[in-house]
């Protein structure tokens, strides 16, 4: 267990190989834990690190530091304390919106973004994705698969006013058009079989060269625990791309095509 202090509160964070930095940022339900495949995936061609906001894991909770504003100060800290330059960004639904108000201060500081199941509007949120507990919440999005929950058994540590504030804080949130044009490459990945959004964005509307949409059909809520051999084949496809190439080349590739069929 790795941990740093933050104006005075804990940051526990985890890290694993060599290279160029990947942050990856868990979301409302669990902590760091369910990084770990995508971290060891990725591990070969990056140093990888996943930590645990506010109010989440083995993280302090500071409740004055659960918005989403708050928690990507966090991140910005973090990663000026670590000495972390230009970095990879995956998130998870709270990750992604954490990751979109970070890129959004530091366009320099982020290479490219993947934006797994991310709520871009409050409304896209089922009421009981709104008001569950996170233990509650594991065992529904996962269908009590027993090796998704052990991912996810973090969730008991979750401090209920951390999803609350965080999802609050999403109201009248419109931080998609903010980074629409930033031009750095952007994949958004999304779960068919996803019961906590009432809706999947994007599917009829076009976005810029180096924004791009994937739907993993045999996936819900946690397409990296529902399928893992398919989710770390794609993450790093996303990642082996040049630097500034749109994630669109992904479709380009066969080899892709066929394994995500």
């Amino acid at each position: 267990m790795s941990a740093i202090i933050l104006d005075g509160s804990m940051v526990h964070y985890e890290a694993l190989g060599r290279g160029r930095p990947i942050i990856f940022l868990h979301g409302w339900v669990g902590s760091w834990r369910y990084w770990i495949n995508a971290m060891q995936a990725s591990s070969t061609s990056f140093r990888a690190y996943a930590l645990d906001f506010f109010g989440f894991g083995d993280s302090d909770r500071n409740k004055n530091h659960y918005t989403i504003e708050k928690q990507a100060d966090l991140l910005d800290r973090f990663l000026n304390n670590l000495g972390i330059g230009k970095v990879a960004l995956v998130g998870h639904d709270l990750g992604a919106l954490v990751g979109f108000q970070y890129f959004k201060a530091h366009i320099e500081s982020v290479d490219r973004i993947m934006a797994i199941n991310v709520p871009l509007e409050y409304d896209l949120l089922t009421a009981r994705m709104r008001t569950a507990p996170a233990t509650d919440l594991a065992e529904w999005l996962t269908n009590r698969q027993p090796e998704a929950l052990t991912s996810l058994s973090d969730a008991s540590k979750v401090d209920p006013e951390a999803v609350s504030v965080s999802m609050s804080s999403l109201q009248g949130y419109s931080i998609f058009p903010q980074v629409r044009n930033f031009g750095v490459p952007c994949l958004f990945v999304y779960g068919a079989n996803n019961p906590a959004l009432a809706s999947i964005p994007f599917q009829d509307n076009a976005l810029p060269m180096h924004m791009h949409q994937i739907t993993l059909e045999n996936s819900g809520h946690f397409p990296m625990l529902d399928n893992t051999p398919q989710f770390n084949r794609l993450l790093v496809d996303f990642l082996a791309l040049d630097s500034g190439a749109s994630p669109t080349e992904l479709q380009m590739k066969e080899e892709w095509k066929r394994r995500v069929r």
